[in-house]
């Protein structure tokens, strides 16, 4: 078996990872995974104050890196993860609206948290990933992502502060993103992000560029712009205290690829566990290399996996042709300055329904993997994590300063070992 598969015409209605589509229905296929991330992808960098052309621009040439690593085997796209938003906003002293100006201390971070990642890919691609399963079970995963969504709560409530028409538009996008969640189409569903951003745009066109009642949409900055251009890139700088809240953020990172490559293993019916070193390894290169250049961390998307599961099509040379067009699109300074334009009182509503589900989402780990919460070594583990995480306790060494999502982290992953050893069986 060579390094890559030996890609074969697809001829079923379910078209496996080693097959392939004609271009001309590639294509189609390649934009909407296009479109599913894009929301997220887009969302991400603009709360954190990043540059989204960049985001996206690294969003595609981290997916080819991880097409390479991966041999091709494992069908995923790579986009801006919201695990890096509340550290980089620590970190940074960013609370929101506008550019970032400490872009680049959050970028040292980010390398960082991107090398821990790789190191640990490389440690499973020699010994396995049974040790990051037993070091990390339901109980753990579930309570680092839970803070993490906790921890981001007063950054979402602080951005809804504002006149009555801003609060208005901002709870106007929150239940339309609900809407399309709860009673959409299930392609729908997959654009929900997506769906509510266009509809909170266009309600302040309506009541901002209309009837005056908001600030309207600027596009001076847009018709100035030119269609193709190199983007903006940053510098990375090396803060110790950034490194220290940013890196941890790589734990949450093993947990969420874990968690997807089993996915994909269940639904496409091929075991791709083999495969979790790999893929620990081009997600991690890929956040070093975005943070190299001045994009976010990234990640594999769930919602990428909805579209498959929906689409039956999981054929990874599909995420190389979205790679391409997502590049070619952080190449446009006229997409860029589009998505510059999309008004406070949106990001706010989408910052509100987003962060609420990652919090919301996680119980699903819980559930789903059946987590006994009359074991006290459960209750205790997640209790203690989300009092960190949530109340923002932050341990200071020194000159280096340990956030909230570290020390959820740290409680999570050592009190579950803790209170393992020795144990004697539940009565």
């Amino acid at each position: 078996m060579g390094y890559f598969p030996q890609w074969r015409r697809a001829t079923g209605a379910t078209v496996l990872p080693d097959e392939k589509l004609p271009l001309a229905a590639a294509l189609p296929m390649s934009l909407q995974h296009l479109l599913a991330m894009s929301g997220s992808t887009i969302l991400a960098p603009l709360i954190m104050g990043f540059d989204p052309n960049v985001a996206v621009f690294f969003s595609g040439i981290g997916t080819l890196l991880f097409f390479v690593i991966t041999g091709g085997r494992v069908p995923s796209y790579l986009g801006s993860s919201f695990a890096f938003i509340a550290v980089i906003m620590a970190a940074t002293g960013f609370a929101g609206g506008g550019p970032n100006p400490n872009v680049a201390t959050a970028l040292g971070g980010i390398i960082a948290a991107g090398a821990l990642y790789a190191l640990i890919g490389l440690l499973v691609m020699a010994i396995g990933a049974a040790w990051v399963e037993k070091l990390m079970p339901p109980a753990v995963t579930g309570a680092i992502g839970m803070a993490i969504g906790l921890n981001l709560a007063p950054v979402a409530v602080k951005q809804l502060a504002g006149s009555f028409a801003h609060l208005g538009i901002a709870l106007a996008t929150v239940l339309c993103m609900a809407l399309v969640s709860v009673y959409g189409g299930r392609a729908l569903r997959r654009v929900a992000v997506l769906v509510a951003l266009v509809f909170g745009y266009l309600m302040v066109l309506i009541c901002g560029n209309g009837l005056g009642l908001v600030p309207g949409i600027d596009f001076a900055a847009v018709a100035a712009a030119s269609w193709f251009g190199v983007p903006h890139f940053t510098a990375p700088r090396f803060d110790w205290g950034a490194v220290g809240l940013i890196a941890p953020v790589a734990v949450v990172l093993v947990a969420e690829n874990l968690g997807h490559i089993k996915a994909l293993g269940s639904i496409t019916g091929q075991n791709m566990d083999r495969y979790i070193g790999r893929g620990f390894l081009g997600d991690g290169l890929a956040t070093m290399l975005a943070g190299m250049g001045g994009g976010t961390g990234v990640t594999t998307y769930a919602e990428n996996i909805g579209v498959m599961a929906m689409t039956r099509v999981y054929s990874t040379l599909i995420f190389p042709l979205a790679a391409v067009i997502a590049i070619l699109l952080g190449l446009s300074p006229k997409f860029g300055a589009i998505l510059q334009t999309i008004p406070a009182p949106v990001l706010a509503g989408l910052a509100v329904s987003v962060f609420g589900l990652i919090a919301s989402a996680m119980a699903r780990i819980w559930v789903d993997n059946r987590v006994d919460f009359s074991d006290p070594r459960n209750l205790f583990t997640v209790g203690v994590a989300l009092i960190f995480g949530g109340g923002d306790f932050t341990v200071n060494f020194g000159g280096f300063a340990l956030g909230g999502i570290g020390t959820s982290t740290a409680a999570a992953l050592l009190l579950y070992q803790l209170l393992g050893l020795r144990r004697r069986p539940a009565e």
